[in-house]
């Protein structure tokens, strides 16, 4: 293995490491019992994983599938379809969902532009539909005869009408631009820290405060599709409690499995290449070492991951 430059913090695997923390995953051969899978990564395929998990043992499910995309995953490479065959792909693993889903979860799935309009027409014939979330992904290269594309969705699902939204958990810390006074003179709904006035404000569905992990930050790795944890952060904080079950049937770097620990949740998690589910056990051992997560700061988002 390349020696790295000395800030950089992606984090890497030889093949033998790769095959001492594969040893810790485990594969089901028969239904599960839910203390069998509980904080586990599942090393198989999800097809096949999703048809031995138990009954609504799920709190809340963050699905980051391949999009619609040909993509090398590890040497597996995932083949664009036409829209039909991808809709019909998506309606296979999600049906089987269902059915491990408690009647109060939540249900969030990624999308680039092209997968948004696939998901909602397949999602909505099992779930709620509730909202999309637009973030602005910064990284990613030009397009000479196109517009650049830099925006990517999540939707948010419920299985029912009846969920948990916890509100005050994903506030925005914000400027004050109009620093209103009540009759007293006192701040209304406005407070100073280091000399400026903030205000915790509302979460919109537009996110403009993500950063990609890049080679430089503590959670990078070598995964092509890899989601910041502060993007699932939110996800987690705003449906679930602590103690949650938190399911990935698709956890490829384990962003998702690693966030949940690190907010005190459980978490199930499926991959089926062997070397993203050894690096989701490598990650999942350093959170035991540095449980922060970059851009949340004593249960404050900030601005920017910088």
């Amino acid at each position: 293995m390349p020696a790295k430059a000395p800030r950089n913090k992606t984090i890497c695997l030889s093949n033998a490491e790769i095959s001492r923390l594969a040893a810790k995953t485990i594969k089901l051969k028969k239904p599960a019992d839910i203390h069998d899978v509980l904080d586990k990564i599942i090393w198989q395929d999800a097809f096949k994983a999703l048809d031995m998990l138990p009954d609504a043992c799920v709190d809340l499910m963050i699905v980051d599938p391949p999009y619609n995309l040909t993509k090398n995953f590890g040497g597996a490479v995932f083949r664009e379809m036409t829209d039909d065959k991808y809709r019909r792909w998506l309606d296979e693993w999600l049906q089987k969902t269902v059915r491990i889903l408690k009647d109060n979860a939540s249900i969030y799935i990624c999308a680039d532009w092209k997968t948004s309009i696939a998901v909602p027409y397949t999602a909505g014939k099992y779930f709620v539909l509730q909202n999309r979330i637009s973030w602005e992904r910064e990284k990613g290269r030009g397009a000479k005869n196109n517009w650049k594309n830099c925006l990517e969705d999540i939707w948010f699902f419920t299985k029912s009408k009846n969920y948990k939204f916890n509100l005050d958990n994903v506030k925005i810390l914000r400027p004050v631009i109009a620093p209103y006074r009540n009759d007293a003179g006192e701040p209304k709904d406005w407070f100073v820290k280091s000399g400026q006035k903030l205000r915790l404000t509302h979460p919109s569905n537009v996110w403009t405060d993500i950063s990609v992990p890049f080679w430089s930050m503590s959670e990078n790795t070598n995964h092509p599709t890899q989601k910041p944890e502060k993007l699932i952060a939110k996800l987690i904080l705003a449906s679930s409690d602590e103690g949650d079950v938190v399911f990935d049937p698709f956890v490829g770097s384990g962003t998702t499995a690693v966030t949940a620990k690190k907010l005190n949740r459980r978490f199930i998690g499926v991959e089926k290449e062997k070397e993203y589910a050894a690096l989701t056990v490598k990650r999942l051992e350093l959170a035991d070492k540095n449980p922060k997560i970059q851009g949340l700061e004593n249960g404050i988002f900030t601005p920017r991951n910088m």
